[in-house]
């Protein structure tokens, strides 16, 4: 993981301060350079890392793509994407640095190409030939892209040079696809050369889960089936699909978000204390976890799956339209935007403890978070105290759009009569720390470059995650749904996402602002 440490001390009020060392020399070769990501995040995370001082001066940027734009305009496309155009000797330092290809990533020319540039910028830059490519493309893209990196003999590591390859998500539509992805691109490079990218692993709170639980002696013990009744992952969006109808459209909220950001999230809950902390001794108990998920039947599915799809509703004052009326989307679509789940791990620690998953657009709230409901107390003592009620004690790892964990418990109501209420304790990482304005690719495109796969998704974990998805494609394509859409926008999703959970006696907990 990252070497970012930050400089703690309690109350402090100023930004993180990064304690990490420079990454070594090298290209970062960005295809799909004038996509959408690139001006969400990359570009940003890249000028991140420079006000962090963690790039090496030996570094340069090639970015790849089929718009025809000249050296001066990617420049400027780049500035546009620093948030309010910053001016200063950081952007200059990283526009000193960029290069640019027009190309078809599908054309042997294109590579040939590439391969002539590194070469010059290897004897200009001092880069030491090591090379990061950050695959920005679509999905259809990936493995050619990596077959096209071979052919042309930039793939190789030797004389201590190193080659990367970044593949953003989807990876593959289904086990078999994955599976065929993985055989094509192993093919040309090793495992250690292969990260596979999933930006939820890089937002500070998610990689706190492992510092939390296992470098704290007041939780471990209690991080079983024991004590925890059930777990609970909510990742909620207020956007719809937003330009990306056309791609949604043929992928869905199953595939789209449960094989990778929800199953990374449930891992790192669920898993056992790694031995070190190193990458393979890390993504080995997380594997473990996705390995120990009870397989759906399809019964199964039919019982512990809910899908459903938006309708016309209200977004803070906004009327927004159906999912079946966004650009790019079929009118008639049976895409589900909507997901939940009830999954068990079948191991010592979790073995009776339901993890209940949902995800969605279009809901009330742009909310993710991890809550650990523990069980009630075997015997109720204040039972006869006035307002009492029944209470289970919840631990919440928020995620977005606050980063935090809380901590609910019972405490006696101030008052000469004994009332006992619901307390919360809480820490945000912006209130202790600072904000500052990361995207959470920083840490993940460093650790990238240091070679630390830590955060990154390994081929096993890739085709667990598609494993329980699967058996959901098949019946979900075989049964269309009966009624599309189930529910309003601005609402938490169909009400037989609430049934999941009443049948078992448990409901969602309630979200607040």
């Amino acid at each position: 993981m990252a070497r970012m440490a930050a400089t703690v001390s309690p109350g402090m009020e100023t930004g993180m301060e990064f304690e990490g060392k420079v990454a070594g020399p090298c290209v970062f070769v960005l295809f799909g350079a004038a996509g959408d990501l690139t001006k969400r995040k990359l570009a940003p995370s890249l000028f991140n890392l420079v006000k962090a001082k963690l790039l090496p001066d030996n570094f340069a940027v090639i970015g790849v793509s089929v718009d025809d734009l000249s050296l001066q305009q990617f420049g400027d496309q780049v500035s546009e994407f620093i948030p309010g155009g910053e001016a200063g000797t950081e952007l200059g330092w990283l526009k000193e640095r960029l290069f640019y290809l027009r190309g078809d990533f599908g054309d042997p020319e294109l590579f040939a190409k590439l391969r002539e540039k590194l070469a010059a910028i290897d004897a200009e830059r001092h880069t030491g030939g090591n090379y990061l490519f950050y695959l920005a493309t679509a999905p259809k893209f990936f493995a050619p892209i990596v077959q096209q990196l071979g052919a042309a003999g930039l793939s190789q590591q030797e004389n201590g040079q190193w080659r990367r390859v970044v593949i953003e998500k989807p990876f593959g539509t289904d086990l078999e696809s994955a599976k065929k992805l993985n055989r094509d691109i192993k093919a040309v490079l090793q495992e250690n050369q292969i990260f596979r990218i999933d930006h939820y692993l890089g937002k500070e709170t998610v990689q706190n889960i492992m510092v939390f639980r296992f470098d704290n002696a007041i939780f471990e013990p209690i991080w079983n089936r024991r004590y925890i009744d059930h777990v609970q992952i909510t990742n909620a969006e207020t956007v719809g699909v937003e330009r990306r109808g056309g791609y949604f459209d043929t992928a869905g909220t199953l595939r789209d978000m449960v094989p990778n950001h929800v199953m990374q999230l449930l891992s790192l809950t669920a898993m056992e204390s790694p031995v070190a902390f190193t990458a393979d001794a890390v993504r080995n108990e997380q594997a473990k976890v996705l390995h120990s998920l009870v397989p759906f039947s399809s019964d199964d599915v039919l019982e512990y799956s809910v899908r459903g799809q938006y309708g016309e509703g209200m977004i803070g004052e906004e009327r927004v339209p159906r999912y079946r009326g966004e650009p790019g989307v079929a009118p008639e679509s049976r895409t589900e935007t909507f997901v939940a789940l009830k999954l068990n791990i079948d191991n010592w620690r979790w073995a009776g403890v339901p993890f209940y998953l949902r995800t969605g657009k279009r809901l009330a709230k742009r909310h993710t978070e991890i809550a650990i409901q523990f069980k009630y107390m075997p015997f109720q003592l204040f039972r006869n105290a006035p307002l009492h009620q029944q209470h289970a004690n919840t631990l919440v790892i928020q995620i977005q759009p606050t980063e935090g964990i809380s901590l609910s418990f019972g405490a006696k109501v101030p008052g000469p009569v004994l009332r006992v209420g619901s307390v919360d304790m809480s820490f945000e990482y912006s209130k202790y720390f600072g904000a500052d304005a990361y995207t959470g690719y920083e840490v993940l495109l460093y650790d990238c470059m240091l070679g630390d796969a830590t955060l990154f998704q390994r081929a096993d974990m890739v085709e667990a995650g598609w494993t329980v998805v699967d058996p959901m494609l098949d019946v979900w394509r075989a049964l269309p749904p009966r009624k599309f859409p189930n529910y309003a926008a601005g609402t938490w999703g169909p009400a037989e996402s609430d049934k999941l959970l009443t049948a078992d006696g448990r409901e969602w907990r309630t979200i607040e602002p």
